[in-house]
């Protein structure tokens, strides 16, 4: 235990003392979360020009309406309710009449003013978007939005709610009603979504519902499995090209004359485990630093950390042993490289499904694939971290399967490590794989 211990120490101390882990302690949570980074500042610095689009209205009806509905979005939206100042682009609609004659003529004459940057786009409003109800055998259109915006483009959502006050407003005047009831006709219901009522254990106190923020609610258990994803997917992914590069520099070699494979690897999955808790204490820190200067902390279910922590303890166990047998197997950066996709699959498959997860945290298929090992640590803290929780038996049951898993996966490493530092030559094939670590 004293030679692990020590080799690990030799390993941690100059790992984390180099200018690579010390950058990525800076660019990991650049990399993660610069999306929303961009997001921030995009919002600091809007896009503020006009965008004008053309009204092509064949029913002769829609268009005065949609004109009014969409001055109203803008002076509603486009402008903070205290500075007034802009903070949004303004949406400027024109009216073109149906010219007589041939209509994919002036579709034309319409698309060659988007393309030459005099509209941004432009709407054809057909008969039909008046009745969407009756069914037309050939099926005809209602509403057409021309653009050459690529990307995302928001501005057919931001129509959609404009135009169907429009076109309802058209709808509502030829029934009878008069503009007066137009108002509380066409004002959606809001719903607002509470949190639960629930009565304190020690006082009896009722503690009333208060109004949730959606935000939160996503960022909280979002940011905390993206926490988790960075800090093991920093800690280990330099496992795999340095055990690589010491084989290749015969460091164990002479290192196998003081210790033995499974101690020379268990060496290495402590440092990699040191790096990874000490940049989780660097980022934790910062993260509630964050949360203290916005007034969030009430979001963050801090009550799940010891589970956080447990998952990651495991989640870096794991996959540094396997990044080890990986490394010792390559002969080359090159082959670790091609590698590298086996050792993040189990981290970047839970990730591609967090979405369905969270909107359906209790299903079928987020149950069975959070209690799979190498997806648990970060689906079973994702279902944690939402509201309605999960069954009390599921993270232990979780925790036992990532136990048995854990030992499983570094017992089957430390066999193809002890025959994979000592090959040279050739990359081994999988089958030959497969055989170190089954071999006596």
């Amino acid at each position: 235990m004293r030679k692990i211990l020590l080799m690990a120490k030799r390993d941690y101390v100059e790992s984390v003392r180099t200018k690579a882990f010390i950058i990525g302690l800076v660019v990991a949570p650049l990399l993660f979360g610069g999306g929303f980074l961009g997001i921030a500042i995009l919002k600091k610095q809007p896009d503020l020009h006009e965008k004008r689009i053309a009204v092509l209205d064949r029913t002769a009806l829609v268009a005065p309406a949609l004109v009014r509905a969409v001055a109203e979005k803008n002076a509603k939206e486009a402008y903070d309710k205290i500075t007034h100042a802009q903070t949004a682009a303004l949406y400027v609609l024109q009216a073109v009449a149906p010219a007589a004659g041939d209509a994919e003529a002036q579709r034309l004459a319409l698309s060659d003013r988007v393309r030459s940057r005099e509209l941004f786009a432009f709407l054809e409003i057909w008969p039909q978007a008046l009745h969407p109800g009756r069914e037309t055998k050939p099926k005809a259109p209602g509403v057409a939005y021309y653009t050459n915006a690529g990307g995302i483009d928001t501005t057919r959502n931001w129509l959609r709610e404009p135009l169907n006050r429009a076109v309802r407003s058209v709808q509502l005047a030829q029934l009878g009603v008069e503009d007066g009831h137009f108002e509380d006709l066409l004002t959606p219901v809001a719903i607002d979504p509470m949190s639960l009522l629930m009565r304190d254990a020690r006082t009896g106190a009722l503690q009333q519902a208060k109004k949730k923020d959606e935000i939160a609610d996503f960022a909280a258990p979002f940011g905390m499995v993206l926490m988790l994803i960075m800090i093991v997917m920093v800690g280990t992914a330099p496992m795999l090209s340095a055990v690589t590069e010491d084989k290749n520099q015969r460091i164990f070699e002479m290192l196998l004359g003081l210790a033995t494979p499974m101690e020379l690897m268990a060496a290495r999955v402590l440092a990699a485990l040191g790096r990874s808790l000490t940049s989780s204490a660097f980022y934790i820190c910062g993260a509630l630093l964050v949360l203290q200067g916005m007034a969030m902390m009430g979001s963050i279910p801090l009550h799940l950390l010891p589970w956080f922590f447990v998952y990651l303890v495991a989640y870096v166990t794991m996959l540094s042993s396997f990044a080890s047998a990986l490394g010792a197997a390559c002969n080359s950066p090159q082959d670790a490289q091609n590698l590298a996709t086996v050792l993040v699959a189990p981290i970047m498959i839970p990730f591609f499904v967090m979405m369905p997860v969270m909107t359906a945290p209790n299903g079928a298929m987020a149950t069975a694939m959070s209690l799979f090992p190498p997806f648990t640590p970060v689906l079973m803290l994702l279902r944690q971290c939402m509201p309605m929780g999960v069954p009390a038996w599921q993270p232990w049951v979780g925790l036992v399967g990532i136990l048995l898993w854990t030992a499983g996966i570094t017992w089957v490493a430390a066999r193809i490590f002890r025959v994979g530092i000592l090959m040279q030559g050739q990359p081994p094939k999988l089958s030959e794989i497969i055989r170190w670590a089954w071999a006596k």
